[in-house]
């Protein structure tokens, strides 16, 4: 089986099933809201594995919630910054190339009341920087919206160059990130980024489904989303699992272990099959200066869906669009919003890479990719 569907989810590490296997202990089974001893233990253990998780990310313990996904932690931030600071301004400003998940939550927040600004984004999937300028000169703006890696793309935000407009227009206007691609495979620091909320999943870092982090920089205050017993700081109510929190900090651990090998033999196959590729006319859609985890093609002759299921004959798993469009079997909105003409987007499918793949892999798909076309007759 060649697996290349690693930004839809990655499969569990062998230290995260050993981790899972060590935490089913009764030991580890304890309320960490009783008060009898396996509850303290457990307690205590759940707080060591929040200051652990929160020094990896380049955070204080206090600013970091444990959430069910990255789309608890989207709503959670977007949302509850909004409901709870409503003099900080009616605006606000993001892309309509973010993740459903922000997307969604921004499509209800405008029913509401508010002023949603959609900026354009380059052919390379980077907002138009002058809009934000113009944007945040008008109307009292609360909150910026954007994604740090794009999951079809791989593009990559210029954050830096937005901070630097907040501060210069806008400096009291907060900044949530989704930053569910970046984790593992490019530097994250949190206090160093200068954001004030952000977004994490653990299914994407070789980690189990089912868990998230939502960084909220101490001093910013939002209403949460889930509300009962007030576990978390009263941020995240419901009863904490410890075996949840300690795989993502488990996975967390290892990704950064291996993060610059990983990178480099992301890149070593990224840059193999765009080579190939195009030398066979397929069309690449990922920006050259993409986090090299994501390569979108476009291939002449066969519409994404068939393409996907060509090349599942084989073994090989790819994806369309975001796994959590691609159901609605829909051209992708990413790329027809950064120019990407429909006929040519309705041909793209998706390549994701993780630290298990290998150059073996890239080839046999590439030799797949050939015997495709010379078993349909398709011309190239």
């Amino acid at each position: 089986m060649i697996y290349f569907d690693n930004s839809a989810t990655t499969f569990p590490s062998d230290r995260v099933r050993e981790a899972v296997n060590n935490m089913m202990k009764d030991e580890f089974s304890g309320n960490p809201g009783s008060l009898h001893k396996l509850g303290v233990a457990a307690d205590k253990a759940y707080n060591d594995t929040r200051i652990s998780v929160a020094g990896l990310l380049g955070a204080s313990d206090s600013e970091i919630i444990f959430t069910s996904c990255a789309t608890e932690s989207a709503n959670t931030a977007i949302r509850g910054y909004m409901s709870r600071n409503k003099r900080a301004g009616n605006r606000i400003i993001s892309t309509r190339t973010e993740h459903k998940a922000s997307l969604e939550c921004l499509s209800l927040l405008e029913k509401s009341g508010y002023d949603v600004v959609y900026l354009p984004v380059e052919k390379d999937g980077k907002p138009v920087l002058s809009e934000l300028e113009k944007a945040l000169s008008g109307e009292k703006t609360a909150l910026l919206c954007f994604t740090l890696v794009n999951n079809e793309t791989g593009s990559i935000l210029p954050l830096e160059e937005i901070i630097s407009v907040r501060n210069k227009i806008s400096p009291d206007t907060k900044i949530y990130l989704d930053a569910v691609q970046a984790l593992g495979k490019m530097p994250v620091d949190l206090h160093k980024m200068n954001v004030d909320m952000c977004s994490f999943s653990g299914h994407k870092i070789h980690s189990l489904k089912g868990t998230g982090v939502l960084y909220l920089k101490n001093g910013t205050r939002i209403d949460p989303l889930i509300l009962g017993g007030g576990q978390q700081g009263n941020m995240r109510s419901g009863t904490q699992s410890l075996l949840l929190a300690k795989v993502f900090e488990v996975a967390l651990e290892e990704a950064l272990e291996t993060m610059d090998a990983s990178h480099k033999n992301a890149e070593e196959i990224n840059g193999y099959l765009r080579k190939e590729l195009e030398a066979r006319n397929a069309k690449i859609l990922s920006p050259d200066d993409a986090l090299p985890y994501v390569l979108n093609v476009s291939f002449d002759g066969f519409e994404s869906e068939t393409m996907l299921h060509c090349l599942e004959i084989y073994d090989i798993f790819v994806s369309t669009v975001s796994a959590c469009s691609s159901k609605a079997k829909k051209v992708s909105y990413v790329l027809l919003e950064s120019g990407v003409d429909r006929k040519t987007a309705a041909n793209a499918v998706r390549l994701s890479f993780s630290r298990y793949n290998t150059m073996e892999e890239a080839q046999d798909f590439i030799k797949a990719v050939d015997d495709i076309y010379d078993r349909y007759a398709v011309l190239r």
